[in-house]
């Protein structure tokens, strides 16, 4: 039998090399993202495991899939299965089927294929059900207990409690919510990760044996923690999955909590403070920062900071952050800088940079673009070089993964002739960002350049700029620095950079991404 390529939720038909070729779906794609065309027969543009659990062949919990190239045909139907929705099509160039491989026939047959026919599955349907755990309320939730001083040993158990409750109503399951639980005191312990139990009962379970820690209680620090490490890929998170952090605090934190927001923020995590008896008058005296549930918080819009008296009777305030915690489109900290910006790089082509500088100017491409997280959901990458003539290399929607931008990025080939940078600018603002105008995520554009532009660069700048464009102006060498002003959005001075030599580039590269990250949070604020 052949082996099996692994693929992602989001490759599609046309992603695919060979007529046959078996392929390994992941476990938990995302349902709702699936952009799927066709019912048996699908267009080539179609996510391939997306289709195959539409056609029943697998589940969302992922397996192997053979996939047949087919010719293209007009009029692929819409047809709801398993859970996804197909959309119509009016004619596309390739198709493909999909079918269970024949080597993994015998995995398969153990599940119950499809969730919209129950009486096909051997197995009753209930079992099935809560292990899968609640499917319309995916996410990776980390509970950040207070274990300090302030709260004490009789109040550290209701806080258990309390938690316990909150994780049994989630729903937990392998395709549902999975949570984890960290412990704030003077350093933070992660008790278990979100791999670790991917049922109520077991998290229940570790949850009452939790032993309180005591200390001062260094929220921040705890947060800031748990921000950075809690959510790695081998520590279970999921990719494409709001990663939420609900912090408890019993008064106050001993520690600063606003940087701890901030990573949290950068790092696409949704914080949630729950705060139980809040300090009284008398106790104002002792906070550092007043306005700590403000700064910590995702966004300070009342819908991620929950209150609660006392510990006790706390019953009544588990379904309300339930409900909370299960709102989806609510998590606005989910986009971050990495995955929703489009980066588009205006490159000089003209005969003063020469071959080997050019490769430099590819290389520092590739570093700044190897930093974000590109897919059809999320960052996407286009690049345009120019003389007196504009040639696309390749636009936004060409290339959704990270290795064929960057292999698109490596074969550019240098054009050589004149400099017209304005003319430039304007057929990328047309070309290149127009298609994309209403889509979801922030514009940029990186203008490299080598030297004096024979037009004029300030008036198609300005148009960049009206049309929601931000621009990052890039000089080398004899790039007049007036011209690189007058390209770079305002403030100027943080969108404007300049090296004598093209070895030069190499340093700006973290400079450049910081600068995309800066202004990404700043449009959100």
């Amino acid at each position: 039998s052949l082996a099996s390529t692994a693929v992602t939720c989001f490759t599609r038909g046309l992603d695919l090399r060979k007529e046959t070729e078996d392929v390994l779906c992941p476990a938990n794609c995302p349902l709702w993202q699936f952009y799927v065309f066709g019912d048996g027969v699908y267009a080539s543009l179609s996510s391939v495991c997306g289709a195959a659990i539409h056609r029943g062949v697998i589940t969302n919990a992922g397996g192997a899939v053979r996939v047949q190239t087919l010719p293209g045909q007009e009029n692929y139907p819409a047809v709801n299965a398993n859970g996804i929705q197909s959309q119509v099509l009016t004619r596309w160039a390739s198709s493909f089927s999909v079918t269970r491989t024949k080597n993994t026939a015998l995995e398969v047959v153990g599940r119950s294929v499809s969730t919209a026919r129950p009486s096909t599955g051997k197995r009753p349907k209930k079992p099935l059900d809560k292990k899968a755990g609640n499917k319309d309320c995916k996410a990776d939730i980390a509970f950040l207990l207070d274990g300090s001083y302030n709260i004490g040993q009789r109040r550290f158990n209701l806080q258990k409690n309390f938690v316990g409750k909150v994780a049994v109503m989630l729903g937990i399951g392998t395709e549902g919510p999975h949570v984890g639980v960290v412990q704030a005191s003077e350093h933070p312990k992660i008790e278990f990760y979100l791999k670790n139990f991917t049922a109520a009962k077991e998290v229940l379970f570790a949850i009452k044996e939790l032993g309180f820690r005591g200390g001062n209680s260094n929220t921040g620090k705890a947060l800031k923690h748990t921000a950075q490490k809690f959510f790695a890929l081998e520590n279970g998170a999921r990719k494409g999955i709001p990663k939420i952090i609900v912090v408890f605090l019993d008064g106050w934190p001993s520690d600063d909590i606003e940087e701890a927001g901030i990573v949290a923020r950068e790092f696409g995590v949704n914080v949630f403070i729950v705060s139980v008896a809040k300090p009284t008058t008398e106790e104002l005296g002792m906070v550092q920062d007043i306005g700590f549930v403000d700064k910590a918080v995702c966004r300070n819009n009342g819908f991620f900071s929950y209150q609660m008296p006392t510990w006790f009777g706390t019953t009544k305030y588990v379904k309300p952050l339930v409900q909370k915690l299960c709102s989806h489109e609510q998590m606005l900290c989910s986009k971050t800088c990495y995955n929703s910006v489009n980066i588009g790089f205006l490159i000089d082509g003209s005969s003063s940079v020469g071959d080997s500088n050019f490769r430099l100017v590819l290389e520092f491409i590739s570093n700044v673009a190897k930093a974000f997280e590109i897919s059809d959901i999320g960052s996407k990458i286009a690049a345009v070089q120019f003389t007196y003539d504009q040639r696309t290399e390749f636009s936004f929607t060409d290339y959704t993964t990270k290795e064929k931008v960057l292999s698109a990025i490596r074969n550019i080939r240098y054009m050589s002739g004149g400099t017209a940078t304005g003319d430039a600018i304007s057929f990328t603002t047309r070309n290149v960002f127009g298609p994309m105008k209403d889509g979801p995520n922030k514009n940029f554009l990186i203008v490299l350049t080598d030297g004096q532009s024979y037009d004029d660069v300030r008036g198609p700048a300005a148009a960049a700029q009206k049309a929601g464009i931000t621009v990052f102006s890039v000089g080398v060498a004899w790039a007049p620095l007036d011209d690189l002003k007058d390209m770079a959005s305002e403030p100027r001075e943080s969108h404007t950079f300049f090296t004598r030599e093209f070895t030069g580039l190499e340093q700006m590269v973290p400079d450049i991404i910081r600068g995309i990250c800066k202004d990404f949070l700043d449009s959100k604020q």
